[in-house]
């Protein structure tokens, strides 16, 4: 188990997003940090926290903010080449050049879940043209009420029919390398983890060994603790909002330590 560290940009800036949502005034606002993303890059290539995430936020049709995105995107990845994963936006034409950048794998969601419902072809084309083994899916979610799990899609504000089931789980682990799923409900919240979905994960990984990065809801190191007992020690977690880094309680080195040896 290790942590997998990670950078959000949006409007070009460095932010850490709470429930989901991209507001930044209120008490929900989101955290906005004075310090770029290569910044960020370099403090975890010096702690050798590799496997983590950069995420463009913005959508490719708004492209003066996109381009700032990618602006500090191209920052993180020159600081830590192959160090970090990235995603937002990626299509088969972009994948290339993410990976050239220096990323060590492209991460996609909305480019293969189409009108709500995943497209196979798509999710194809996409590994043709990153490599099954540089190939990420986030399949990022949120709850129903009826207790399902739905793949939501576009800064996680569209529902897709697609659930998270051991089943499906197993159908796209075929098409690349890894998931990386944030409970986006409790993202940013630090009110605990989503422990349904923990359990359903952690009991899938069990059985086949896959690698799956989770992300959502830690605010202590007792969740830490709930993430690997789900998992049997398989499962990485991403924290953002309750390191001190972003507004948090937690100290990086301390969340990181926790994950390698509790």
């Amino acid at each position: 188990m290790k942590l997998r560290p990670c950078i959000d940009i949006h409007d070009g800036l460095v932010k850490q997003i709470v429930g989901g949502s991209l507001t930044d005034q209120g008490a929900r606002a989101n955290h906005v940090s004075r310090m770029g993303a290569g910044y960020f890059a370099g403090l975890y290539r010096d702690r050798g926290l590799s496997g983590g995430h950069v995420i463009l936020l913005n959508p490719v049709s708004d492209r003066a903010m996109y381009e700032a995105d990618l602006a500090q995107a191209r920052e993180a990845l020159a600081a830590w080449p192959g160090g970090m994963q990235a995603g937002g936006g990626i299509t088969p034409e972009t994948a290339p050049s993410f990976l050239d950048m220096g990323a060590s794998h492209v991460i996609v969601t909305s480019y293969v879940f189409r009108e709500g419902r995943i497209d196979f072809e798509r999710l194809e084309r996409m590994k043709a043209a990153a490599g099954r083994d540089r190939l990420v899916l986030d399949l990022s979610c949120r709850r129903l009420k009826d207790g399902r799990f739905a793949v939501v899609t576009d800064r996680w504000q569209k529902f897709t029919d697609f659930f998270i089931t051991p089943g499906n789980l197993s159908l796209l682990s075929g098409s690349c390398s890894e998931f990386l799923i944030h409970a986006a409900d409790v993202e940013g919240r630090r009110g605990g983890v989503e422990e349904e979905l923990v359990k359903i994960l952690g009991g899938w990984q069990r059985e086949t060994g896959f690698p799956v990065t989770y992300a959502g809801g830690v605010h202590a190191l007792s969740d830490v603790d709930r993430i690997r007992e789900a998992s049997g020690g398989l499962m990485d977690v991403t924290v953002g909002s309750a390191l001190s880094l972003f507004g948090g309680d937690l100290s990086l080195d301390e969340v990181a330590a926790a994950c390698r040896d509790r």
